[in-house]
Parts: structure tokens; sequence; C-alpha cells
């Protein structure tokens, strides 16, 4: 554990000094070492954790990080009331993220995994998710063949957990007032996050007939407020009436309800949204500084995921040895959970289920506000209007959807500190959402409407756009960048996606080289299909008589589309004609200013 300190203290050392370096020297441009970029985060190693004994189990040795219990009243309070308060009196200055690579993006970790921002995925994988076939739940099995052996005490959904062949499920009804959207939601939402590379369950609509069930004797549940009661027929009865459902041909129903994959490895409780785990060696960088958590809030905005807060979160220890969940070596893996609330969860209160998106729930600004001006400022909750063909997702709409303005229930302290590179990050990986993988997401919310269908698809594919629009536009969207012998080329998600059109954009390139960044000939850019484009470029270093990483050979390529407010910046090492190119970094300014050595 002290060693673990000590790598943390270098750590935030080390962050300290090269940002106090970065104000000193803001105007000089950094030169990248003749390195690879890092890819994978050594967060995913395996690390020990110190022994201690099971109070449960006599002679069992717990080897891994506490469990951790979110307290749900002080969490809300903590992050509506104390903590602002106490941020308005502190010196907390805004900085850039700190897990990003050379090439400005987030290795794979133990919280993101690269995958569709990466690698192009295809309708059937958005649709499969992290779900495993061989363990999907068959709803054709024998009666009684879904034990019961445990009941669900809280959250919004009830539900229960079942085991079959050996393999745990969550499952969890709709609320009854919104029939088939939460386990839709959930569903489609799980497709979404783990898509674009976060952890998400596998959670999946499941219709089964009620005679598959069989509850496990004396079982019983205790809420929140402390209050055991038990879950035997009488409780499950209740709950299934109360559940969406199906009819069959015969007359019978078959209930509805998600199905949530049990999560892999042993579940020590939620991540918190800023801070450390003292007893996880591998959690060196403070939780509001990961670009990761922080560009979260991109994907909250579009699914209108408000309840996006520690508590719909959940660590679990992944050890080497799979056959004891207890033991050392393992890791940390940190899970998005409980995604029922995106597109148009609502609350008893009308009035607050208008706001949610737009503002927090006790949102400060907004009460000083309506009290200055006697409500008479229009706010965007005032427009909220459901959609007559589609009241089952609630005020989920494009209309007065502003990205940047987005508000989950109340304030999260990675979600405060996003950056505009942060955003853009983010919004460069749902910008490989095309329409139709967009559609292949909402299908396995299989709703029963196709209104519903059709209505979803309309709203998400529109918000979609709207984050494009916001976040592709200031800093640059030119990505996947790849050198050869004597071209560079790059991909322009803007004019990919066509979200702004296909007229406006007007590509340059300026070359600057050596050490003092002296500007060289302009080359030619040119422009292809599906938002490609290349430039050509000329050597200024032979294959050999200097070292490859010396300063002589530094390249700096800035490659605008004439649109963002600033370029892509490649930092290129000049092997020469021979060896070509080597890109070892990116960085996308938010201004036209050259390099300075």
């Amino acid at each position: 554990m002290v060693a673990a300190m000590q790598g943390r203290s270098r750590v935030l050392t080390c962050g300290l000094l090269a940002a106090a370096a970065a104000t000193s020297c803001a105007s000089a441009t950094r030169r990248f070492p003749l390195r690879e970029a890092m890819w994978r985060d050594t967060d995913l190693r395996p690390v020990h954790v110190p022994c201690r004994p099971d109070p449960e189990e006599e002679g069992h040795q717990l080897c891994r990080p506490e469990d951790y219990t979110s307290p749900f009243a002080w969490d809300g309070a903590d992050n509506m009331l104390f903590r602002p308060m106490s941020q308005f009196f502190a010196v907390d200055p805004e900085g850039p993220a700190i897990n990003v690579n050379a090439m400005d993006e987030v290795p794979d970790s133990a919280w993101f995994t690269n995958r569709i921002g990466m690698q192009p995925m295809t309708a059937d994988q958005i649709r499969m998710g992290s779900c495993d076939p061989a363990e999907l739940l068959d709803p054709d099995a024998p009666d009684g063949s879904w034990e019961i052996d445990m009941g669900k005490p809280n959250g919004a959904n009830p539900g229960f957990r079942i085991r079959v062949n050996g393999v745990k499920f969550m499952l969890k009804a709709d609320p009854s007032d919104q029939p088939e959207r939460a386990t839709g939601a959930t569903s489609i939402a799980a497709r979404f996050y783990y898509a674009a590379g976060w952890w998400a369950p596998c959670d999946s609509v499941v219709y089964f007939r009620p005679s598959i069930l069989r509850l496990r004797p004396g079982l019983e549940v205790t809420d929140n407020s402390g209050v055991t009661r038990p879950f035997n027929q009488a409780a499950l009865d209740r709950l299934l009436a109360n559940a969406s459902y199906r009819e069959t041909a015969d007359g019978g129903r078959l209930i509805r309800m998600v199905a949530s994959r049990w999560l892999p490895g042993r579940a020590i409780g939620p991540f918190r949204y800023e801070g450390t785990r003292d007893d996880d060696p591998n959690d060196v960088i403070p939780h509001e500084e990961r670009r990761d958590l922080r560009g979260a809030k991109v994907i909250a905005a579009w699914l209108n995921h408000f309840d996006s807060r520690e508590q719909n979160s959940m660590d679990t220890w992944m050890p080497v040895n799979t056959e004891d969940s207890d033991s050392s070596p393992g890791h940390v893996r940190h899970w998005y959970i409980d995604l029922g609330d995106c597109f148009g969860s609502e609350w008893a209160y009308d009035g607050i289920s208008r706001r949610l998106g737009h503002a927090y729930y006790l949102d400060v600004p907004y009460v000083v506000g309506d009290f200055l001006t006697l409500g008479l400022v229009r706010r965007p909750w005032d427009r909220a209007r459901r959609a007559p063909e589609a009241r089952l997702f609630g005020y989920y709409h494009e209309r007065d959807f502003a990205p940047e303005d987005w508000h989950g229930g109340y304030p999260n302290p990675a979600f405060s500190r996003m950056t505009e590179g942060d955003g853009a990050w983010a919004t460069r990986i749902l910008a490989r959402f095309t329409p139709d993988l967009i559609r292949a997401a909402i299908s396995v919310g299989n709703y029963t409407s196709p209104r519903h269908v059709r209505y979803l698809e309309t709203q998400v594919i529109a918000r979609h756009r709207r984050v494009l629009r916001r976040y592709l536009a200031v800093l640059s969207p030119i990505t996947d960048v790849e050198a050869t012998e004597d071209r560079l080329c790059a991909v322009d998600l803007a004019r990919r996606t066509g979200v702004f059109g296909a007229d406006g954009f007007t590509y340059s390139a300026s070359v600057y080289q050596g050490a003092d960044h002296a500007p060289g000939e302009t080359p030619s850019t040119e422009p292809g299909p599906d938002g490609r484009v290349c430039v050509s470029l000329r050597h200024h270093a032979a294959s050999s008589g200097t070292p490859d990483d010396h300063a002589s050979r530094y390249t700096i390529v800035d490659l605008h589309n004439g649109r963002s407010e600033g370029p892509t910046r490649v930092h290129l090492y000049d092997l020469g004609p021979t060896r070509g190119f080597r890109v070892v970094g990116i960085e996308r300014p938010d201004d036209l200013d050259p390099p300075t050595g």
C-alpha cells in the first residue's frame, strides 16, 4: 500500500510539474519523442491486494479491495450542495485530462476499451453488445428451470435474480406508467455505451411465461430504508401482474422484462467520479481527471442518461484465478449499469420530468434567475411537449437539445471538468455510429409498436447530429492519420458524416521542419471520398547520416478543413525517402497560429 501511495504521489507530482511547465512556456510547441504511442494502460496489470479475514466465513481470506457502499442521500446532498459550495471558495482551475496518449486518444484500460472508435463494427456486433451468445436465456426452456434465488430490493424497476445452468441474471420489469420503455432503454443504451468503448452489461429484453420461474423458499429483501420483507409467491405475483406483457394466441401472457447478465468477477461497489480508490494499487489518476469519465458526458447527453451518478456504476474485482473471486492478483474493472432511465424516463411530478436533461434537481443559478426575473424568462422545459405519437418516451426530443448545456440529475464531478478536447474526443467516437448502426442498436429494444420504433430512431438520430455539429466544429475532426513514404492521409469526420453539408470544406496544409519549426514548402491536398483527405509531402532529411530522433528530422503538418477553428497538428519524424515518415503525435489547437520553437 505504501508503494501504491508513493506511485500515486509521483503521478500527481509529475502532473503538477507538467502543468507548471506548460504555463511557463505556453508559447512553445511540444516535441514528441520517437516512440510508439501508449495504447494500453498499466491499470490492466494484475496486482496483489493485502489479504484480510472474511467476517462471514471462518478461515476464508479476502485478497481484494474492500466493498464500497455508496450512500444514496449523502451522494446527492454532497454533489448538489456541499461540493459546489466548497468549490466556490477553492482554486481549482480546469486543466487537460491526464490519461490521453500522444495521438490525442485514450488508451485501453480498466475503464475504457477502444472499439468502434478504432475498428468498424457491423450491425450484428452492435446488436450483440457485450453478450455471449452461448449464455443468453432460452425462454422456451422447461417449466421451473429459471430459479429465483434473490429479490431486487432497490431501484425504480422491480425485479429479481435468477440462476440458469450456473449463470446468473437480474430480471427487471418496467414501471407500470411507461410499459416497455425502461426494459428497451437499458438494452439499447448498453449497446451504445459498450460499442463506444465503455464497459456495459449484457442487458436484453426477454419474453417468458410465468411457469418457467421457480421460487427458492425463504427469500427476503431489504430496501434502502432498511425494511425487510419476504419475497414469496404473493410478492412475485404482484410484481408480474404489474409488468409489461404480450398476449399469446391462446389468451395467455408472456411477461416482458430485461435480463441483465450478472457481471463477471466479484462486485465491490460503485466507482466514484472523483478521487481514487486507496485500496486499488492501479488506481492512480484522479477520476475527475480521466478523459473517459469526462467525455462520458457527451454520450449521456445524447441518450439523456440524466441518472449518470455513482449509484449507477459498479466496480468488479477480476482475479487471475477465476475459481476464487476473492483472490489476488487481479485488477478492478469499472462498469456503467442500470441505464433504464435513458430516452425519456419520467418522475411522478411532471415539473421535474420536464426539466430532466435541462437542469439539475436543485439548480441554484436557475432558482436565483427565476427569482430575480419573477419567472418571466421562458426556459426550455417550459416548451417541452410529449409527442402524441410516442408518449412512451416522455420528453425525449431533439427540440431544445443543446449538448453543451445538458445537465444530469445533479452535478457530476467528472462531467463538470469536461474540456472541449474531452468532448471532441467522445464525439469522434460517436461519429462512427451511422444511422443504420443506430437503428440496429434500437432494434434490441424490441418495442411492439412500429410507431414507437420510428419515433425513437428519429429522435436519437436527430440528437446525434446535434452532438456532431456541436463538437466537430471547434477542434479539428480530422483523424485516422496515416503516413506512407511521401503522403499523409486522414479522414475528416465532419465531411464523412455530412452534418455540415458537402459545401464549405476547403482543405489546406502547412509544413514546418526542424528544431525551430521553420515553414516548409506548402504541400498540395487531395480530398477523396468518404471524408478522406491526403497531403503530398517532400522529404527534407536523408535516409541515413543523422540519428532517427534528431531534431533536424522533426516535421509538423497542420491540416485544416476550412470549417473548424483549428487544424489537426500532426507531428512526424522524416526518416528519409527509403523509410518514409513516422507519425509520433497529434494535437488539436483551437486556433490557426503556427507552431513555435
